[in-house]
Parts: C-alpha cells; structure tokens; sequence
C-alpha cells in the first residue's frame, strides 16, 4: 500500500476537493476544491467562509504547516477530547491532518474525509503520527468519532428502552453524551437547567435529556460512573442522513484557538442578517439576550452554528451548549465576545443594543423588540422555573444576582413587578 498523501472530501457524497500533504515538505498541506464541484451550479454549500462577493466561491489555496485549513480544523475536537482521542489512538495532537484521516468518517456534519487511494498507510517517521509504532491503521478501531469542544462527550444511540449506548466501532449514533467535568462543578445538570429554561422561553432547543452515567452502555473504562450525563439529540443527523452545519469559527475561517479573540457579535449578526433576514436576526438576538440574562460567558464563535437542511441554503441551527458560567471564574464574569466594544454584562440595555444594532448595520427596531421581548419571557419563565430545575442552589442565586446587575433584565424584571403589582392592586 502507498503512503497516505491525499485525502477527499466529501459533503454527503458530492466530492467538494482534496486536501494533499506537499511532497518532500514535512507537514505542509493544502485544500483544493475540486473543478467538477466548482463546475455544478447546483452544488451543496461546503461554507460561507468561501463565498465571495457574487455569490461564487472565492478561494485561493494557501499551504498550511501541520494545522489544516481553518474550515477542517474547526471540525476536530479539542482541549480533554482531543487529549482522549489521541491517547486512545495513538495520533498526534498537533498533527491535523492525521486526526482527520482517523477521524474522518463521522465528523460533525456531513463533511466526510477518507484517503484518496483506499486505507494505505503512512511510512518511515511518520508512523507515530498515526499509530503506535508496528499497530496496523484499522478501520475497526473504536472510537472514530469527531464532536467539536472541549468536554468529554461521545455519539450515542438510544435504543427502544430509551437507554443509551455508545456504538462498538465509535461510529453512528443520533445523540450527544457529554460526561461531567473533572473541573467545573454540576456541568450536565447545569446545561441540562438552562437548555430547559431556554426552550420554556421559546428558543429553538433540539430534545434533551439527563441520565446517570451508570445507565449509558459502551463507555470506555476508567470513565465515572457515580454522577449525571447531560444529552442531546444530533441536530446533524436524521436516521442515516447526515446534515450539513458549521460554526462561525468556521464561517470566519478562525482557527479553534482564536474563537474568543477574532470576532464579534456584531460579526456574527450581520453574517445573520444577511443570509438570513429578520427572522434569523430575531432568534440571534432572543439566544443572545438569554445567554446574558443567565450569565454564560462562554458563547465564542464555535457555540455558534449554521445549518443547510437542503444542503444549500443556510439556516441558523438549534441551540447548544447553553450553560450559566457565573461560578465557574474566579473574578466576574464577562461575554464570550465584544458586544457594540464592551464584554460586560453590567453594560447591556437598550441604549447598548441601539448603538450595537448602529455600528453593525442591522434594524434598530428588530433588535430591540426582540430583546425586550426575550427579557420579559425569560425573567418571567425563571420566576416560573427556578425551583424546578435540578442544579445547585448556588448557581441559582449566582443568576438571581446577575440579572440585577444587567440593566436590560433588570428592567425587564421591574416591569414585570410592576404589572405584578398593578393586577394585585385592581383586585
């Protein structure tokens, strides 16, 4: 078999390009789209980041060392995950391109990458780049599985009984399981709180679940067992189809470690407004104003996500990975991203968004009845809520106090008093 030098990539079963390891030049490589995709007028969407100004793609290959183009490394984990995965198979971490050949066929999405020339292998020092030194590359390795982040998690299927179980081979599954952190207290059960909160507002939330570790079969060993998953239903896959997202690291072409450094709200807003209209602005705006109110200082460009169910045309996809950050820092916590040129909660009301709304170009209007809107209902649902949602009581009051300190909840929890007050008092 030939050394490994090129890989295909796929959207579904359209041929997008290859990605190639430059001869004789150690870890350079470089994406090229393929002339029979860029030739189809029908094409699937490979991504915004590659669209230009016409509507056609606008791309000039450019060699990368040892990374891949950003659009392929934002598909493979990192932080813990990638830590687990390469351990578990014996890949570099540094090495991109060698985690996508590992992990190429159930990537997040439906990019699938493979080896141009069949399986093959790779030779001389490069073997440990792959493999243990003398482990054949297998097709049957467990465990091929790639969920962009940094929390442990793994692709699950729920089987009729409604358990779960992590599929022998590390493929399939139509669930994401994402084991409790060894860092931060009660994460499953503090997602789990918020996703809850988030859908009884009205966001679009895909199907959630909370399940003793102990109950979910196929875990790698040494995994614990005395604590709570949180799960969610894969928004990328429906049955055997695989649905094509990306997350605006990928959009804005960032490499995973700049998702907190390189982009704003108002980036992501106007990429929003435009693909989108009102409607995409809207709900841009109702997740952003939640995501204050609850105090999660964690939405970066890769907790955003867009999603093509034709395969074309983008659409902003559900919510993930909402969670209240607040006693997780040690200081106060800020946003994720600048938002209008300021990070703090303490500065988001009304005159901030109008003047966010001026400086990216949306309609004033829409952004502030939709953040008004939101307030109302979600300080309105946490009075409703609170006392039902299983997480830990400090966190509960870590929140209280910070919608007090943010002026558009505050006013909107005022408002609420108000009404409150106006109904008793006509009694």
């Amino acid at each position: 078999m030939a050394e490994i030098m090129t890989l295909d990539v796929f959207l579904g079963d359209t041929l997008v390009g290859k990605i190639s390891r430059l001869p004789g030049s150690g870890d350079l490589n470089i994406f090229v789209f393929d002339e029979g995709y860029l030739a189809n007028p029908q094409r699937p969407t490979l991504g915004l980041g590659f669209k230009g100004r016409t509507g056609n793609i606008a791309y000039e290959p450019r060699p990368y060392n040892t990374r891949v183009h950003p659009f392929f490394a934002n598909l493979l984990p990192e932080g813990a995950l990638r830590d687990y995965i390469t351990q578990r198979d014996g890949v570099n971490r540094e090495r991109d391109f060698f985690l996508l050949l590992a992990l190429g066929d159930d990537l997040p999405g439906a990019v699938i990458i493979r080896p141009s020339n069949g399986p093959g292998q790779i030779n001389g020092d490069l073997g440990q780049a792959l493999t243990p030194p003398g482990a054949p590359l297998s097709a049957d390795q467990p465990l091929k599985f790639s969920l962009a982040g940094v929390q442990i998690k793994f692709s699950a299927v729920r089987e009729a009984s409604g358990g779960l179980t992590i599929p022998a081979f590390g493929r399939g599954g139509s669930w994401i399981v994402k084991l409790p952190s060894e860092r931060f207290e009660a994460v499953p059960e503090n997602e789990y709180a918020m996703m809850r909160l988030a859908a009884a507002v009205g966001l679009n939330v895909p199907e959630i679940d909370l399940v003793p570790v102990a109950n979910i079969q196929g875990l790698p060993a040494g995994m614990r067992e005395d604590d709570r998953a949180s799960v969610i239903r894969r928004f990328d896959r429906e049955g055997d189809r695989r649905i094509h997202i990306e997350d605006f690291g990928q959009v804005f072409q960032l490499f995973p470690g700049e998702k907190y450094t390189k982009a704003s709200y108002g980036n992501i807003a106007r990429v929003i407004w435009t693909e989108m209209g009102e409607a995409g602005l809207r709900e841009f705006i109702a997740r952003l104003v939640f995501n204050v109110a609850i105090g999660n200082g964690d939405m970066h460009v890769k907790n955003w996500s867009l999603i093509y169910p034709d395969g074309r045309m983008p659409a902003l996809a559900p919510s993930y990975d909402f969670l209240s950050t607040l006693t997780y820092v040690s200081g106060r916590e800020t946003m994720a991203l600048g938002l209008a040129g300021t990070k703090d909660f303490r500065g988001v009301s009304e005159s901030l968004l109008t003047h966010f709304a001026s400086k990216a170009g949306l309609p004033v209007e829409i952004v502030l009845e939709s953040a008004q809107a939101t307030a109302r209902r979600t300080v309105g649902v946490w009075a409703d809520l609170r006392g039902q949602l299983d997480f830990p009581e400090k966190m509960k009051k870590a929140i209280d106090a910070h919608m007090l300190e943010v002026p558009l909840i505050r006013d909107a929890m005022n408002s609420r008093q108000t009404i409150t007050s106006h109904r008793i008092g006509k009694k």
